[in-house]
C-alpha cells in the first residue's frame, strides 16, 4: 500500500486476486488439454526442454526463498533450534495431504494475527502523525507493489499437488475450491493491508512488524505467532522443492535414502540463507517479479494459448494474451526498479513514535499492555 499509494494499491489487490483465480483454473485446464498432471510436464509437453527447464527453476526458486543476552533469545540459535525440531520433521513428509491439519493450524493463527493488527490499528493508528501524501491516489512504485502481492498469492507451483489430492479432481470441483480459496486470500491480505496502512501510512515496513515498538507485549505475541505460520508453511513449499528436484535428477521418484537426503539439504540450505539475511522487503519484491509474476502471469497463460484450439477471438484467448503481456512488461520493470530503488530495512531498530519522548505513543502502548497481559486474547495467544 505504501508503495503504490492506498486506492490504487486496493485495486491492484483485487487485480492480482483475479489474475491468480484465473490463471490457476487456467493451469489445471492446460493439464487437461495436454493430458498431463504436472506444471512441469505441462511446460514440457507446450514448449520442450527448455520450458522445462526454465520453469523448474522459478518453481525451485519462489518457495525455496521463502548480541544477546541470552542465547535463546539469538536469532541464529532459535532459527537452528526450530529448523531441527519442527520444520525438518514435518518437511520428511512424503504425502502433501498429510499437512492438512498443519496448514489450517497455520490459517487459524493468521486470523489471530490479524485480529492483534486490527486493534493495534483502534489502538495506536490515531496517535502516529500521518505522512505527508499518505492518501494519493498512486505511487511511484505501483509495479514493486504488485511484485510483493503477486508473490502472497502466488499458489501455482503447487497446485497440480492440490488438484490431485481432491477426492473428485475434476475442474468443476477445483473451480470452486479456487474462487472460495483465492476470495478469502483477498479479504486477510486486504484487512492486514489495511489495517497496517491506516495506522503507519508512509512510515510502514516491509516487514509490518517491525512498524510496532518492541515493548508491546501484545504485538510481541504476534510475532511469536507469526513466526509459527511461517514454521508451519514451510514444510508445503518443501514438497514443491523436492518435487522440482525429483523430476530433474531422479526421474519424479526418490527412493526413502534420498528423499530423506534431498530434504535435509533443502532445509539446510534455505535455513543457512535465513541465518545469513533478515531484511525482508527486497526478498519479497524480488521473488515477486522474478518468480511469483511469471508463475502467475506469464506460463499458465503461455501453455493454454500454445496448446488450446480456440479462437484468437475467444474470450479465454484474449484474457490470456492481455495477461501475458502485462506479466512480462511487470516482470523486467518490476526487476529494474527493485534493483534501483529497493526498499530500506529497518530490521531491529525501534521507530521514532516508541520512544518515551513521544508520550502519547508510548503511553498507550505500556497502558495497553497492562490491560491485554490479562487478557485472555493475549494468554491463549502466548499458549
Amino acid at each position: 500500500m505504501r508503495q503504490a499509494g492506498f486506492p490504487l494499491g486496493m485495486l491492484l489487490l483485487f487485480l492480482v486476486a483475479y489474475i491468480t483465480d484465473y490463471s490457476i483454473i487456467l493451469l489445471i485446464k492446460g493439464g487437461n488439454l495436454s493430458g498431463t498432471s504436472t506444471y512441469q510436464s505441462l511446460v514440457n509437453r507446450a514448449f520442450g526442454m527448455a520450458g522445462y527447464v526454465i520453469l523448474s527453476f522459478l518453481q525451485f526458486l519462489y518457495p525455496f526463498i521463502v548480541g544477546p543476552e541470552n542465547i535463546l533469545a539469538e536469532r541464529h540459535f532459535v532459527i537452528m533450534l526450530t529448523t531441527i525440531l519442527l520444520i525438518l520433521p514435518l518437511s520428511l513428509y512424503r504425502n502433501i495431504a498429510n499437512l492438512g491439519k498443519v496448514s489450517f493450524s497455520s490459517l487459524v493463527l493468521t486470523i489471530v494475527i490479524l485480529v492483534i493488527v486490527v486493534m493495534r490499528a483502534a489502538t495506536l493508528g490515531p496517535l502516529i502523525p500521518s505522512t505527508k501524501n499518505a492518501w494519493d491516489f498512486a505511487q511511484p512504485n505501483a509495479i514493486q507493489a504488485m511484485g510483493v502481492m503477486t508473490f502472497a498469492f502466488v499458489c501455482h507451483h503447487n497446485s497440480f499437488l492440490l488438484y490431485g489430492s481432491l477426492e473428485q479432481p475434476t475442474i468443476n470441483n477445483w473451480s470452486r475450491v479456487t474462487h472460495v480459496s483465492v476470495l478469502f486470500a483477498l479479504f486477510i491480505s486486504a484487512a492486514f493491508a489495511v489495517s497496517g496502512y491506516i495506522t503507519f501510512t508512509g512510515y510502514t515496513q516491509g516487514d509490518l512488524f517491525e512498524n510496532y515498538c518492541r515493548n508491546d507485549n501484545l504485538v510481541t505475541a504476534g510475532r511469536f505467532l507469526y513466526a509459527l505460520t511461517v514454521i508451519l508453511t514451510f514444510p508445503i513449499e518443501c514438497f514443491v522443492t523436492r518435487e522440482v528436484i525429483a523430476n530433474l535428477f531422479f526421474g519424479g521418484t526418490l527412493s526413502t535414502i534420498f528423499h530423506i537426503v534431498v530434504t535435509v539439504c533443502i532445509v539446510a540450505a534455505s535455513t543457512g540463507i535465513s541465518l545469513a539475511y533478515d531484511c525482508l522487503g527486497i526478498v519479497l519484491e524480488l521473488n515477486g517479479v522474478i518468480a511469483a509474476i511469471p508463475l502467475v502471469f506469464i506460463i499458465p497463460t503461455a501453455c493454454y494459448l500454445k496448446l488450446s484450439e480456440e479462437s484468437w477471438y475467444h474470450w479465454d484467448s484474449i484474457q490470456s494474451s492481455v495477461i501475458l503481456i502485462t506479466g512480462t512488461l511487470m516482470m523486467i520493470v518490476g526487476f529494474v526498479m527493485a534493483v534501483i530503488f529497493p526498499q530500506d530495512c529497518s530490521h531491529g531498530k525501534e521507530m521514532f513514535y516508541c520512544m518515551p519522548s513521544n508520550s502519547s505513543a508510548y503511553n498507550v502502548t505500556v497502558s495497553a499492555n497492562e490491560t491485554y497481559s490479562q487478557s485472555p486474547l493475549f494468554i491463549s495467544s502466548i499458549l
